[in-house]
């Protein structure tokens, strides 16, 4: 991450000349006197620390402290290989002292990444000996000067992926060739830059361009790491864009000692009102691995490996076939395995008439027809990385093999998902619209499946839009979607963002009533704070019509309009948002905050909150 400067820190009451600044810098690199910071890199969906970004910082008495004004001194005195060689080191021994869990972003310019030496290994052999592994290293290319020579980038890249190393672009947004750099590296991580995180909850722009990288991310089989979170507003943005990793200041600042894991605050936010937007849409969304399945001819235990070869050298497309005994699946052949064994000496003459279950992968990833796209999705991020270009085996409700689904389409219809459901969402709450509002509906009266639809509409928030203004009325719009989140079971239950001060809850949870009042009883807390001292002290506002009357108006209220949906009496969404509708204007006629109940069998109450 690109650190912020204040460029006073460059000021001196005895003025340097350029050449003693660098003998500073050149003492500096001889006594080894710099120091190193971790900011730690957090998982958003499961709310845990995956690694560190390794920061460095000169001596804290010297203009020199500030490693924006190192490197740009480096760079003027051409010292910018020997500087970043000993960041390098000091920032993975300090790594490693600290027991060295997780993984480390280590900083690396493309310039001194292109240094002849990246061919002799040396990264490799130093790691080692200090007691870390090349999977724990991610090389973090970032761009402080124009890429040029894009054929040798590729080749110093290969070589450290060949190695274990894996590889990150820093600043997407902000640098020379961003765009042109992922392309050309096909990095495993991509960074957003700072500017587009901050006020990203308030600015559609910046939105849309962070949604538009993780869609690429997606396609691409990146993932991305928001950076500069400094608010809890923007870490709710980054979470319900579905971003996969994030680092700011509000989740933790650089530290010599990082912590091992976040803030309760932190987790409640991430794993504990889990599910907005896209995530929320696409976790609910009853779309199956059926909708994978591809017919791949199976192979037997003791088919030779010979034929499985020229199997691969006949069909390119197939990147794995899988092995199947009376018609149970036992594992999986590779293409990149069954080439690789081949490629080395004798290989083939040596194995090719052997039974091919001496090449398959008994560990293969195994899928049940009706499994969510969200758990196999889930599944493939906790199994090793290789099952998602090699494939899973999908079977039957008895465990019998139907096919094979791979990594790429499962890839290709989720992103295809989450657009969708981007496209659709609300863009100051970023809850879902009514296009998957009525999807789900529609999916759950297909299913046969009952539940509860509760129309939530706040009653008296024209005129406080009117007196408080646009920005007022926003903000308790966002804290409406806020507590109708934290009544939600993510598991069971959709809440979706009809439009204006609308809003819907689609319960299968069997306590949504006490939900429901839940929500009220908070909402009636929470809603005075929007108003002004004197205002609260009244009840409420005074307005004036067009008429120029003068009306009182109580404070904003909540109306609940809620239908026992089942699918005997419902058959489409059209349906039951009418009954909704219907409802919700029954509630309203309750002063204050209320709950109306409908059911199409049954007596209808009104119960008064």
């Amino acid at each position: 991450m690109s650190p912020v400067i204040d460029i006073r820190t460059f000021s001196n009451p005895q003025p340097k000349t350029h050449e003693d600044l660098c003998q500073r810098l050149r003492d500096i690199i001889d006594g080894e006197s710099l120091s190193a910071l971790f900011q730690p890199i957090l998982d958003m969906g499961s709310a845990t620390v995956v690694g560190y970004e390794g920061l460095i910082r000169g001596p804290s008495d010297s203009p020199l402290h500030s490693p924006v004004a190192l490197f740009k001194l480096a760079r003027d005195c051409n010292l910018v290989a020997e500087v970043e060689y000993l960041c390098r080191r000091i920032v993975l021994e300090s790594f490693a002292r600290l027991g060295g869990k997780g993984k480390v972003f280590l900083n690396i310019s493309p310039d001194v990444l292109l240094q002849q030496d990246w061919k002799t290994g040396q990264t490799l052999q130093y790691i080692q000996q200090i007691g870390l592994q090349p999977q724990q290293v991610i090389i973090e290319i970032t761009e402080n000067a124009p890429t040029t020579d894009y054929q040798l980038l590729r080749e110093a890249v290969h070589h450290y992926r060949n190695m274990g190393f894996e590889i990150a672009i820093d600043d997407l947004g902000e640098g020379f060739s961003g765009l042109r750099l992922w392309s050309e590296l096909r990095p495993n991580y991509v960074k957003v830059d700072m500017h587009f995180i901050q006020g990203i909850n308030l600015d559609p722009l910046k939105l849309q361009f962070v949604r538009s990288i993780q869609e690429i991310a997606n396609k691409s089989g990146a993932r991305v790491i928001a950076e500069g979170i400094e608010t809890e507003a923007e870490l709710i943005a980054v979470r319900d864009l579905g971003i996969a990793f994030g680092q700011g200041y509000h989740i933790a600042r650089p530290n010599p000692q990082p912590a091992l894991q976040t803030t309760p605050e932190i987790t409640q936010i991430l794993i504990g009102s889990n599910y907005g937007g896209a995530q929320r849409y696409l976790s609910n969304h009853r779309t199956t691995v059926a909708k994978l399945i591809k017919p791949v001819p199976p192979v037997a235990p003791d088919c030779p490996n010979d034929v499985v070869y020229e199997m691969f050298e006949k069909h390119p497309e197939l990147y794995s076939i899988p092995v199947v005994k009376a018609g149970m699946p036992v594992g999986i052949i590779g293409r990149d395995t069954m080439i690789d064994r081949f490629a080395r000496p004798f290989h083939r003459e040596l194995y090719g008439r052997k039974s091919c279950d001496r090449m398959m992968d008994t560990a293969s990833l195994m899928v049940d027809k009706s499994t969510s796209l969200h758990d196999l999705s889930d599944l493939i991020l906790q199994s090793e990385p290789h099952h998602l270009s090699t494939g899973f085996i999908i079977t039957d409700e008895n465990g019998n093999y139907i096919g094979m689904g791979s990594g790429h389409d499962l890839l290709r219809l989720i992103t295809q998902m989450q657009i969708s459901a981007a496209r659709y969402a609300n863009p100051l709450t970023l809850l879902p619209g009514n296009v998957p509002i009525n999807e789900h509906i529609d999916s759950l009266l297909h299913e046969e499946l009952p539940f509860v639809a509760c129309y939530f509409d706040l009653d008296h928030f024209k005129p406080f839009n009117d007196v408080y203004g646009y920005q007022k009325g926003d903000e308790v719009i966002q804290m409406s979607g806020r507590l109708l989140k934290e009544i939600c079971d993510p598991e069971r239950d959709f809440l979706g963002h009809i439009g204006g001060d609308d809003f819907i809850i689609l319960f299968q949870s069997a306590d949504w009533e006490r939900r429901c009042r839940t929500l009220l009883a908070r909402f009636s807390e929470t809603v005075p704070s929007y108003y002004t001292e004197i205002d609260r002290a009244r009840g409420g506002i005074e307005t004036e019509d067009r008429q120029g009357k003068r009306a009182f108006q109580p404070l904003i209220s909540f109306s609940i309009g809620s239908v026992m949906a089942d699918p005997y009496n419902f058959h489409s969404h059209h349906e039951v948002s009418a009954a909704a509708a219907v409802a919700k204007k029954q509630a309203k006629k309750i002063p204050g905050n209320s709950l109306f109940v409908e059911r199409r069998t049954a007596q209808q109450e009104a119960i008064p909150a």
